[in-house]
């Protein structure tokens, strides 16, 4: 949009710019008909992940030596970004950027080498997350999927996962599991595991994968787990240290989806001001009118203001200075800002917003997903109460 341009050299100017450019280029292919086929059909965007794939923007932070670019969590916010902004969605393959970081931060040498290269390439993808259950929820520590030894060899998982997207269209999964009893452990964030589940070998063996048709298209599964084996090698880390090794993992989680969610109201805003300057009723366009135009401005203005919480989360992230704080305040204000430019288009477009060809609707339904996931917003509110102002724990 003409009123965010601003010199490259200008302390505020959107960083990587070279890097929107090409992904816009790139998103440029697959137009507005693309994607109301698929959410139509509840189809995988297999071409589009592909192209993704291909130009390398889904390794962008996997290191040059595993054959990634190697860049910082900044150039991945940037690739989010301008995916949405151009109307696309990267849900179908945005955690391989934040998964990824599990393997890489606490895996071994063997299972870097093993798989970073091929997730890098395309070969294989880890798109999947086993964390949240039916009965737990947000609750994490008290899921109930259990990972029990057998032979120093292999460990027996049995339980279930809701909520697992992408895992029919992926080849491996990121799977956190209890591996001690709850009522044998000292703290209770002890005794959970992850491991890296080769869901190719599993399926059919233990591992059966259950659609949920929702009303967005996510690709969402439920997953069961039925004495399924997994080779003790999988075992990432240490044992028992799972749910710290998926903590440092969710702040690069909440900076890339505030940065699906600015996108997606730059989206909406730019959408809502074409539609406004261009549409007449009695006699002038619906833009001139003030109950119009402050709607539209106020949801600008929160996005800009998002905007700076991001970079700020991303900036302490890249420094490898503690970011919980700013990375979850990042996520509620950016995709509230979304939510609030998503009603706004609707409103202005009045019922041709309800219509599917102008793709309002299904930006709609895709934007109202991340006031509630990955993580919902009256879970960032416990953490800036309890972990920010210091109140007693509310849960």
């Amino acid at each position: 949009m003409a009123a965010t341009a601003v010199p490259s050299d200008h302390p505020y100017a959107r960083s990587h710019p070279e890097i929107r450019d090409a992904v816009r280029q790139l998103c440029s292919k697959f137009d507005g008909a693309y994607w109301r086929k698929l959410d139509r059909e509840r189809a995988y965007p297999t071409d589009f992940v592909r192209a993704l794939t291909e130009a390398g923007w889904l390794s962008i932070l996997i290191p040059e030596e595993y054959g990634g670019a190697g860049l910082g969590i900044s150039a991945a916010a940037a690739v989010l970004e301008e995916i949405h902004a151009a109307g696309c969605n990267a849900a179908a393959c945005h955690a391989q950027m934040y998964t990824m970081g599990t393997v890489l931060r606490h895996g071994s040498a063997a299972q870097k080498e093993r798989y970073l290269p091929k997730i890098a390439t395309g070969e294989l993808r880890l798109q999947a997350f086993g964390v949240t259950e039916p009965t737990s929820g947000t609750d994490t520590l008290s899921l109930r999927t259990q990972a029990v030894k057998k032979d120093n060899s292999r460990y027996i998982v049995n339980g279930q996962k809701i909520w697992t997207s992408r895992a029919e269209h992926s080849d491996l999964m990121l799977l956190l599991a209890r591996t001690t009893p709850r009522d044998q452990v000292k703290k209770r964030t002890d005794g959970l595991s992850v491991f890296l589940v080769d869901m190719r070998a599993a399926l059919g063996k233990g591992l059966t994968i259950r659609p949920i048709r929702t009303m967005m298209n996510h690709n969402s599964t439920e997953v069961f787990f039925d004495n399924m084996e997994v080779p003790a090698e999988n075992l990432i880390g240490e044992e028992g240290q799972g749910f710290r090794y998926i903590l440092s993992g969710m702040n690069a989680e909440r900076i890339l989806i505030a940065a699906e969610s600015l996108g997606d109201g730059r989206w909406f805003i730019e959408k809502a001001t074409e539609y406004a300057k261009q549409r007449n009723l009695f006699g002038r366009p619906i833009g001139q009118n003030q109950g119009v135009q402050y709607p539209i401005a106020r949801a600008y203005i929160a996005v800009q203001a998002a905007e700076l919480m991001v970079r700020k989360a991303a900036s302490l992230y890249e420094s490898g200075i503690n970011c919980g704080e700013e990375a979850n305040v990042a996520k509620l204000l950016a995709s509230e800002a979304s939510w609030q430019a998503a009603d706004m288009c609707v409103q202005t477009h009045g019922g041709f917003g309800f219509a599917e060809e102008f793709d309002v609707e299904r930006k709609f339904r895709e934007a109202r997903l991340y006031t509630v996931a990955p993580i919902s917003t009256n879970m960032v509110l416990n953490f800036v109460a309890e972990h920010v102002l210091e109140l007693p724990r509310s849960y």
